[in-house]
């Protein structure tokens, strides 16, 4: 019982983590898609 009020916080703050970069993450463009625009203006 001791572990799991141990773990249970720990695994909710990393998720936390995560979360949190990989909201930063899309904001800063970091999944933008840079390679289909100028193809896309050779398809034309």
């Amino acid at each position: 019982m001791n572990a799991v009020v141990f773990l249970v916080p720990v695994a909710v703050g990393l998720a936390a983590v995560f979360v949190i970069l990989f909201l930063k993450a899309v904001k800063d463009g970091q999944f933008d898609d840079l390679d289909d625009p100028p193809r896309r203006i050779l398809k034309d």
